[in-house]
Order: C-alpha cells, then structure tokens, then sequence
C-alpha cells in the first residue's frame, strides 16, 4: 500500500491520511512529491488522477480523495472511527463538515509547519469559523470525556489536525476545547514524526507564507 503526499510542510490534505493511518498501525510506503505550482505540478498529475494529493495506491486501486482514503483505512482498522453508532455517526458528521467547510480559515491561514506562532489580522468570516470550531470541539470532548473528540482517537481527529496548527501557529483561539485539543493531538509520536519531518524540508511554498 502506497500513499503519495505533498509537502509535509503545508499540505493539508496529505496530512488526514497519513497520521489516521500511521496511529492506526497500518503498514504503507509513502511517497512525497514535493509541490511545484510554477510547472503546475506535473509529477503529482502523472500519478493522481486529480492531479491533487494524496493518492493512495493498493494494486489496482487508486483512491484519489483524503476522506476516502481514511474511509478505507477503517475498513483495515475499524477502531478509526467510533465503535458506538451514536458517536461514530457524529465523528463522521464532524468530519463532513470539516471536509466542505471552514472556507474563510483555510484561504486566509494556509498550514504551516515552519511558522513560529505569531498572531494574525483575519477577517470576521475566519472568526466565525474559529467560533464553530471551539463549539464543535468543546461539545464534542465534554460528551465523550476526551482525550480526543470522540474518545479514542479517530478520523475526525485526523481531519481537524491542519486546524490544530492553524489555531496554534496564527494564535486564533485560547479556549480551553482547543487546548485540551491540541495537546492530545501533539502528544502522538505520528504528529510529531510528521512534525519533525515537515520541519527539515528544504521547500519553501511563496503562497503558503503568510
């Protein structure tokens, strides 16, 4: 099983993925194909279909979408999303609304695992989306009794960690939902694995530096 990914340094979508399978223990080779926007990032269309990352590639199958991909991985380690039908149909509402939503937050404050946290001027629609997600997160850790949205950790995790680095890195919230978050999230060997190794890329993203 293979997952192909962009930078580790700033792409999101990469990042679901590969951290629900690498805390789940799923065996997979990756494959970083670093972004280059000026050439239009031939290298990533000569293997996704989308021409986007990530990719997964098992076989014959290609799964060219980061909820799709994690939708597989729980058909592998069905502990990624919750074992409960009441809980596991809310992680996944959770994880759809993060999937189509939070526009504002993520043009105005691209991910950014090489940025020092230092605060941001954003617009009120990057607020509005900062205020649903403390909302959804502190409803979500006061039902379940944490340390993760749901319990245990789960795919919903995995989709909102870009926005754990994006409250964190642009100091967009001090509630306490986002500091019980954050810390649960940072203290997995697979953020920081995948922490460290965004930190020594030598690729720097013009349109991903704020």
């Amino acid at each position: 099983m293979r997952l192909i990914i962009g930078n580790k340094k700033y792409s999101s979508w990469s990042m679901r993925p590969w951290l629900a399978m690498r805390v789940a223990g799923l065996a997979f080779e990756e494959e970083l194909i670093p972004f280059d926007d000026e050439a239009g990032n031939p290298a990533i269309k000569a293997v996704s279909p989308t021409g986007r990352v990530p990719v997964l590639v098992e076989g014959d199958l290609v799964i060219a979408e980061s909820l799709a991909i994690m939708e597989w991985a729980a058909e592998l380690a069905p502990g990624l999303w919750p074992e409960a039908a009441d809980a596991r149909a809310r992680a996944r509402a959770a994880a759809a609304e993060m999937h189509a939503g939070f526009g504002a937050l993520r043009r105005e404050c691209p991910m950014n695992f090489g940025r020092a946290p230092a605060p941001l001027a954003v617009s009120d629609e990057v607020r509005d989306d900062v205020a649903r997600i403390e909302q959804l997160w502190d409803e979500s850790l006061e039902a379940s009794g944490g340390p993760f949205l749901f319990g245990a950790f789960s795919n919903a995790d995995a989709m909102f960690a870009p926005v754990v680095n994006r409250l964190e890195i642009y100091e967009l919230s001090d509630h306490p939902a986002v500091r019980a978050l954050t810390a649960a999230m940072k203290g997995l060997p697979a953020w920081q694995e995948w922490e460290a190794a965004a930190r020594a890329e030598p690729w720097i993203v013009p349109a991903d530096e704020v």
